[in-house]
């Protein structure tokens, strides 16, 4: 198809067909006029997250006080890491809420370098989220001990050639640390294939799974994994600033130690001892007392995603992800746009990136007059975000709609280039 209206009318009948659908009314959506298409950086509010927190606050913390942490708070990091263990292939006892998705890293990668001390090389990419880039650095900087960071590089800015991983890998590789989907071109790795490219080399391997967790499938046990960390506020629903949860394989637990001790990751925290004895379980990574109103409001979300099922959700994002290619394809790569996202279903994740020189200015028309909230990332890249839970196929063509007639109007020109804090 290439008439924008017979567009409009195949979006209607999938999401007719939509067997996900009865979830949109799952969450708070105040403005139905609004197109959202930033799941991808903090999800929407769970409606059942209002009736949770108002529990917790006016029945846990009012009426119950300090006696609800024996009922419901002390084991609420292991609880609902359990349930993230589900989505993310692990068994229950090896992923823990803790922290938030920067300190995760850097207790998982200092633990991990800990264990391969005569080598010193820290692989990465250039894809992968500054921040984690950062920790990484800041290891290096703490250990003083000659360790050096290796950036793997691009051709083109959107994909990664798999194979040419390995020769970055070598006999002094300790780790080798990537984001499963990239934050700016949604590219999708091959985790099972790198994990064993990395392995054969003897290096250790921990997977940043925030842009994937909640939107593809997982399976961290069944592709050798040894560590992983993630956010919760994006596919997951849980809420800004939401707790980050951390998995360690099985079989490391007893080999491995964090770098952080605290109480919370003693082995009997409430002996008070002054000498730390460490959990032989994965608590060993957790640190101080969690913050509880965002780690429970956080749960519904994570049920959420457990009650839709992963592999249908993938399926829709797929799916949803593919009409909005062909959308761009058609009506926006001739107004100037280019796609800044792998076109394969099986190399992306669940947004789709869409260049242009101007895409800073052309995202604040899209927010600030259009009604449609994307986010954008430097240098020119507008990223548009799919929650399957929430977002329907017609969300996809309104917000393509909009953005044509930004370009056909010139608004972008009125605004200026200056960079707002948060982008």
């Amino acid at each position: 198809m290439t008439d924008f209206d017979d567009q409009r009318t195949l979006a209607e009948k999938l999401d007719a067909a939509d067997p996900l659908a009865g979830f949109r009314g799952q969450f708070v959506i105040d403005d139905p006029s609004l197109i959202y298409m930033d799941g991808n950086s903090l999800g929407r509010l769970p409606t059942r997250t209002k009736n949770v927190l108002a529990n917790v606050v006016d029945r846990q913390w009012g009426n119950r006080l300090i006696q609800s942490w024996q009922d419901a708070w002390f084991d609420a990091p292991q609880r609902v890491g359990a349930k993230i263990a589900a989505l993310v292939g692990a068994s229950p006892d090896e992923v823990i809420v803790s922290d938030s998705t920067s300190i995760n890293l850097f207790k998982t990668a200092m633990a991990a370098l800990a264990m391969k001390p005569e080598r010193n090389k820290i692989v990465t990419d250039e894809f992968n989220f500054p921040s984690d880039i950062y920790i990484l650095q800041g290891c290096c900087d703490l250990l003083k001990d000659g360790h050096q960071i290796e950036l793997i590089r691009s051709k083109d800015s959107i994909e990664m050639d798999t194979e040419s991983i390995s020769l970055y890998l070598d006999d002094n590789t300790a780790l080798l640390t990537l984001s499963q989907v990239v934050f700016k071109s949604g590219y999708l790795y091959d985790v099972r294939r790198i994990t064993e490219m990395a392995h054969a080399k003897g290096a250790l391997v921990l997977w940043d799974l925030s842009h994937s967790v909640g939107s593809v499938p997982i399976h961290l046990n069944d592709w050798g994994v040894d560590f992983a960390i993630g956010c919760t506020y994006k596919y997951l629903n849980g809420g800004p600033g939401a707790p980050a949860f951390l998995y360690v394989r099985r079989d490391l637990l007893d080999r491995v130690q964090s770098p952080i001790w605290g109480w919370f990751g003693d082995a009997n925290p409430f002996s008070f001892s002054l000498d730390y004895t460490p959990s032989d379980q994965i608590n060993r990574f957790l640190v101080g007392t969690p913050g509880v109103l965002s780690l429970l409001a956080m749960e519904p979300g994570v049920d959420l995603i457990l009650e839709a099922g992963i592999d249908r959700l993938r399926e829709k994002s797929v799916q949803q992800t593919s009409y909005l290619i062909d959308l761009f394809d058609t009506f926006l790569a001739p107004l100037g746009f280019t796609l800044g996202t792998p076109k394969q279903p099986e190399h992306r994740g669940s947004h789709v990136s869409i260049r242009h020189p101007e895409g800073y200015r052309i995202a604040r028309v899209m927010i600030e007059e259009q009604k449609v909230i994307p986010d954008f990332r430097e240098p020119d890249n507008i990223r548009l975000g799919i929650a399957p839970m929430y977002t329907r196929f017609i969300d996809l063509w309104v917000a393509v709609d909009r953005i044509r007639r930004v370009m056909q109007d010139r608004r972008f020109l009125q605004y200026s280039s200056e960079r707002q804090m948060v982008t």
